[in-house]
């Protein structure tokens, strides 16, 4: 990576490709550009028909946005020296190409000489990329023409254009891109009581004992590493926002440190979430979306990260308990809990867009487990598509749960071939990402589902 630097510009780049894996090409431009640009969004990718020379293959176009402190012309320079390295040639101005960076706009500056026109002059008339800029940055105003992106984005027919990947989401040094595999996040359990049995709090050597744990996650194909200071338990005491960071800072750190990014901290106190992200965390894991801490909405918009929002129904007097099962949620499980879910989940993310935390940057949880009876886990999993249906990418988290060991009368250490199960049929019914401890038979898992219902582009 690149020294840090003072980044002071707001740009939009414009990414597109027709030649060989085209999602591929974009993947690995949106990563160089990493190098000269801090980007904050990018926007879904879309299949659009080419223009000027319509004898060549369909496009893929994206937008992003972030911020430089390269001046315009260094900033075409990084581009074109990233097409050059892409394997783009000379050749006809509207042929066929690996891949095309063009600059969209600089702050709010009007430039044009022999090298650059900005903002782009041909940007107001392409749907192509107006499309894309108003879906993460409508606000944005043309300085010349004095319109918004949202605006502009009305008025150019969008025939042959259709979305054809959902929007990737940064997290720390890259993005995670949703419908081509299901993402496993592996837990790493910084407490002395974890239910399932795996908390790493013990004896002197325990930072060393979860960095241990989360390269074997790594290595066996985790994407993200969930660091927890508190257990979640049914029924389980809480501890001080002190204790918690004591218990998963170092941890973090040693995790950046040797590269085994991305991190989600699990913790619903903004304070912790801070110090975390400080420490190199990013994303936040917030079991209580938000409600348990009124300054955690705040403390995500200014942090910038992604952040999980769970539904959460836990109520300490509906937990009933068996010595060899665990505890479990007991009530009159009256009406639709789907629905339910459902409603309070964009009622988080209301809150969570009233605070400033862009829709971009939200995941969200259906909380299976959290005050939830065993009927209404299985009907949530059956169920999860409705959930997909709300435009975010969607995390599930079943690993080993009491739901699992009161369906199979099996204790949690007894689990996997029922974690196994629902991973499976949350990956048919949309799960973007899964949460679990057993991550090695878990990726096997996932991959062998994906290769049966992710067979082709990922389509909306």
């Amino acid at each position: 990576m690149p020294p840090l630097r003072r980044l002071k510009h707001r740009v939009g780049v414009a990414l597109g490709s027709n030649m060989g894996d085209r999602d591929a090409a974009l993947r690995e431009a949106l990563q160089r550009l990493l190098e000269w640009v801090e980007i904050e969004a990018v926007s879904s990718f879309y299949e659009t028909e080419p223009v000027g020379y319509v004898d060549q293959p369909m496009f893929l176009n994206a937008v992003c946005i972030g911020t430089t402190d390269l001046s315009p012309h260094q900033l075409l320079t990084a581009c074109k020296g990233i097409e050059a390295a892409m394997g783009r040639r000379p050749g006809p101005r509207w042929g066929p190409r690996p891949i095309d960076l063009d600059l969209l706009f600089y702050d709010d500056l009007c430039l044009e000489d022999e090298t650059l026109t900005l903002p782009h002059p041909r940007m107001a008339e392409r749907a192509f990329v107006l499309i894309p800029l108003a879906e993460i940055a409508p606000e944005w105003v043309h300085p010349r023409l004095g319109r918004t992106a949202a605006a502009l984005a009305a008025e150019p027919p969008g025939t042959g254009i259709r979305r054809w990947a959902r929007a990737p989401m940064r997290a720390g040094r890259g993005f995670l891109y949703w419908g081509r595999e299901t993402l496993v996040m592996g837990i790493l359990n910084i407490t002395p009581d974890s239910f399932s049995g795996d908390g790493l709090l013990k004896g002197p050597d325990w930072v060393e004992a979860a960095l241990e744990q989360a390269r074997r996650f790594k290595a066996a194909g985790a994407h993200l590493l969930d660091v927890g200071g508190e257990s979640t338990r049914p029924g389980s005491e809480p501890v001080s926002a002190e204790e918690e960071m004591r218990r998963v800072l170092p941890v973090i750190e040693r995790l950046v440190a040797e590269g085994l990014g991305p991190i989600s901290v699990d913790t619903y106190k903004a304070c912790v979430a801070r110090a975390a992200v400080a420490a190199g965390a990013d994303l936040i894991n917030d079991v209580w979306a938000m409600r348990a801490d009124p300054e955690m909405a705040d403390a995500a918009a200014e942090l910038g990260v992604p952040i999980i929002l769970m539904d959460n129904r836990s109520r300490r007097e509906a937990v009933v308990r068996d010595p060899r099962l665990g505890a479990r949620y007991e009530g009159e499980g009256h009406g639709d809990i789907v629905a339910a879910v459902r409603a309070h989940l964009m009622e988080r993310v209301e809150a969570a867009r009233a605070a400033g935390i862009p829709a971009y940057r939200i995941i969200l949880d259906p909380g299976l487990g959290f005050g939830k009876t065993v009927a209404q886990n299985l009907e949530l999993v059956d169920r999860l598509g409705e959930l997909r249906e709300l435009g975010f990418p969607i995390l599930v988290g079943p690993s080993r749960k009491s739901f699992i060991g009161y369906t199979l009368n099996l204790p949690p250490e007894e689990r996997l071939e029922g974690t196994a199960a629902v991973v499976a049929v949350s990956i048919v019914r949309g799960a973007d990402i899964v949460r679990v401890h057993d991550v090695e038979p878990i990726v096997r898992v996932a991959r062998m589902t994906d290769a049966i219902v992710r067979r082709g582009p990922p389509w909306l």
